[in-house]
This record gives structure tokens, sequence and C-alpha cells, in this order.
């Protein structure tokens, strides 16, 4: 089975934002995962131009993404399309590090009138971690690789490589016989 593994960076600040400005996806990194064959098959990043807000240095400092850069990139609504289209993301079960790129995904849509890519079936990747690991806190993607005695490959909080390094541990996930064998349905996204 495969499944899109997807972490987001958004426009942020050290603080509240500046009046007028909302937190606005800037990259969604994605990995492919073949679950059956334990493999991550391919890598891919969409940088996404914001339109009411701005890269800070707080946010640059972070991620490394300039402002510049994100001007490059595709509006929204073709990161969305390029995700159904090119990613089946509409019928692929999908994962994340928690439940903060579901969250910000279902906010930018709804505030741009944009139609929300992903299906129904999203795995919240940190959580079973947790249960997993017998964790009492959950940890954040870097703490996990260190719990998992796996590296942090690439730049931490760069949505490609983010991405990447979630599949790693879904995939140790899977290794350990902890991955649900049916992705997962937030009561959010129930019919």
């Amino acid at each position: 089975m495969l499944v899109n593994v997807v972490d987001v960076e958004a426009t942020c600040w050290d603080g509240q934002p500046p009046p007028g400005q909302v937190n606005e996806i800037v990259e969604v990194g994605l990995t492919v995962v073949d679950l059956a064959a334990r493999t991550r098959v391919s890598r891919h990043g969409v940088l996404v131009r914001p339109r009411r807000s701005t890269v800070s240095a707080f946010c640059t400092g972070l991620t490394g993404l300039t402002q510049a850069e994100v001007d490059g990139g595709v509006p929204f609504a073709e990161a969305c399309r390029l995700l159904a289209e090119e990613h089946a993301a509409g019928t692929r079960p999908w994962v994340s590090w928690g439940d903060y790129d579901r969250n910000q995904f279902g906010r930018q849509c709804r505030a741009t009138g944009v139609r929300y890519p992903f299906g129904r079936h999203h795995t919240n990747a940190r959580a079973v971690f947790t249960r997993a690991h017998g964790l009492r806190r959950r940890p954040g993607m870097a703490q996990a690789l260190e719990i998992a005695g796996l590296p942090l490959e690439g730049r931490h909080h760069r949505g490609e490589d983010d991405a990447w390094n979630i599949a790693a541990l879904v995939l140790d996930l899977v290794a350990r016989g902890a991955w649900p064998e049916e992705p997962t349905t937030p009561p959010d996204l129930e019919p």
C-alpha cells in the first residue's frame, strides 16, 4: 500500500502575526512510502507563494526559506491541484507528524475557497509513535528520530526533508509491527 507522508512549513513569527497577516503554507514536502515493500519511493517539495503574509526573519531562521524563494512558488490552489493530480492525495492515505499539517490545510482551504486536496484517511504518526514507545509525552520529530536511533537527514523544518524523515519513522514503526493495519480517520474527517 502506498501512503503520502506530508509535512508543511508555514509563515511564522516570534510571537503573534503582524496585523493583517495569517499563517500560510509556504512549502509542502511529500514522501511516497510503499508500506508493503518497506521503502521510501520518492520525495517531492512544492514551494507555495503566500497571499496574506510575508516570510519573517524568524521564519527564515527556522526554515531557511526566504521571501524571494517563496515568491517563486506556485499559488496555494495550484499546490493543492498538484497534490491531487500528481500524488493521488484524494485517494491515497496520508500521514503527518501530529495534526498541525491536516488542520493548517483545512484552515487555508476554507479561507481561500480551495478544495481540500486530501481524502479522509489520515494517520497521525506522532500519536502512533508515542503509543508504540510507551511515552507519556508526544515527542517532536527530531526527538523521535533520536529515540528510534535514526539519523536526521537534511534540514529540520524544511518540508521536503521533514517528510523524508517522518517517512523513516513510519517505516520504523512498520518494522516494529506498530503501524495500524488500516489508515485512521480523525473524527473531523468522518462523513
